[in-house]
């Protein structure tokens, strides 16, 4: 399972950089939720273009890292911290301004990057004379593209330039066994609980490093069953622990998950559930993961007869945008309830890859439709003609119907409601995609 490239888009506050990143992005049509704010302070996002998808990056509101320091400062800071993490780099500048120092200040750190830069002169209006960007080749980062983000002037054309300079995608490979993801905040005992599969189990092939830094790949076998571990401790630099370390740790956490097939949201019991902790679940959610809820260092909770009830109402609470995945509550010191975790992730591992017949799924479909039809809207009925299942990993099926604007929001969630009653799916989002039949 290939690891998607990542595009950073950097550059000093309003030169357009988030107006790059909607337009970059835009095509996107991201999953409705009935829960508001699991992600909506965002800064990335999935792109595609010519068969190519990647992770863009928006370094917009990154600004105000310190007290008392310059613009030139904070500018540094935001621009080393996208440079760490990118393979491209996006630098905008402004067209009407010209260069202002801290494009200068910018560009001189992307130089000794060594990285890729695509010079992008943002707020175009029209068609210009190559002589009339003559200004911005002296920032020393290649040809100046033109572009007006706000009007969608030659997008394609940064967009190919972006396609060229990545590295080529390697081809997906067949992985044994089930590549697990443990992500949280630090210190939460996500290597604590990788340690205790790889100590307690003798059968490990090799721990090797994973092309996504700070994470690492740890075959195991256990009872004849094939995983791949992947610790993402240390996502967080400790000496800078900022609004905009933060940020960036979520997007190292969002690579590991792209890359894995079970996802454990990793939760310190003592501290309970975190607005960050939230945030990081709902990587998984939007990526389309099989997703298990880990409770870590139960050993340590004071105990009565409902503690656990509580903390789980209060979990469901808190993350009702996934109220699919399972919790599960253990030691990773004393070892409690490891082995089930284990058998846990082999559940919604095979509940993520399970098909259904199209006959079934059509069966039921009718069955659930004539239960509670669909609103009607302004004397205009939603019909539902038939369904099959387009995917796996996550569920995802094909509806026909005459109008898919009018499906309710509402009405999705009944429709999964139902087939989860019916047919499970039980760790993993589902996908319903309504199609107009033509």
């Amino acid at each position: 399972m290939s690891e998607q490239a990542v595009v950073a888009i950097v550059g000093r506050p309003n030169v357009g950089k988030s107006t790059l990143f909607n337009r970059l992005v835009g095509s996107r049509v991201s999953i409705v939720e009935d829960t508001p704010g699991v992600t909506r302070d965002r800064i990335y996002q999935k792109a595609e273009w010519l068969g190519q998808s990647f992770t863009v990056v928006d370094t917009g509101g990154i600004v105000e890292l310190t007290t008392d320091g310059g613009m030139e400062e904070q500018i540094r800071y935001q621009a080393e911290l996208a440079i760490e993490e990118a393979d491209l780099i996006i630098f905008v500048v402004d067209y009407r301004s010209g260069i202002m120092p801290d494009d200068w200040a910018v560009a001189q750190l992307l130089r000794k990057s060594g990285k890729p830069v695509l010079l992008a002169v943002n707020k175009v209006e029209d068609f210009i004379e190559a002589h009339e960007l003559s200004e911005f080749y002296g920032l020393g980062l290649g040809d100046p593209l033109p572009i007006s983000a706000a009007h969608g002037m030659n997008i394609g054309d940064l967009l190919d330039e972006v396609i060229a300079k990545l590295p080529p995608q390697p081809e997906e490979e067949e992985e044994e066994g089930i590549r697990v993801a443990l992500i949280g905040r630090p210190n939460v005992g996500k290597s604590s609980i990788v340690n205790y599969i790889l100590g307690e189990n003798r059968s490990i092939v090799t721990s090797i490093p994973g092309t996504t830094r700070d994470a690492i790949d740890s075959p195991v076998t256990v009872n004849g069953k094939k995983y791949i571990l992947v610790d993402t401790a240390g996502i967080r630099r400790r000496s800078k622990i900022t609004l905009a370390t933060e940020r960036y740790s979520i997007i190292r956490s969002f690579r590991a998950v792209e890359r894995c097939h079970v996802a454990l949201i990793v939760i310190d019991a003592q501290e309970g559930i975190t607005e960050q902790d939230k945030r990081i679940a709902g990587l998984a959610h939007e990526a389309g993961r099989a997703s298990i809820v880990v409770v870590n260092k139960w050993d340590l909770i004071p105990k009565d007869s409902n503690t656990m009830h509580r903390f789980d109402k209060e979990l469901r609470e808190q993350l009702a945008f996934m109220a699919y995945a399972p919790t599960i509550y253990v030691s990773a010191i004393t070892g409690q309830r490891i082995h089930k975790l284990l058998e846990l992730i082999d559940f919604v591992d095979e509940e993520a890859v399970k098909r259904l017949s199209t006959g079934v799924l059509n069966e039921y479909l009718e069955e659930v439709v004539t239960l509670n039809p669909p609103p009607s809207d302004k004397g205009k009925h939603l019909k539902f003609y038939y369904m099959t299942q387009a995917g796996v990993r996550p569920p995802t099926f094909l509806v026909f119907t005459n109008r898919p604007e009018q499906v309710h929001f509402s009405y999705q969630r009944y429709l999964e409601n139902k087939f989860r009653e019916a047919f499970g799916f039980e760790g993993n989002p589902i996908r319903f995609i309504f199609k107009e039949k033509s």
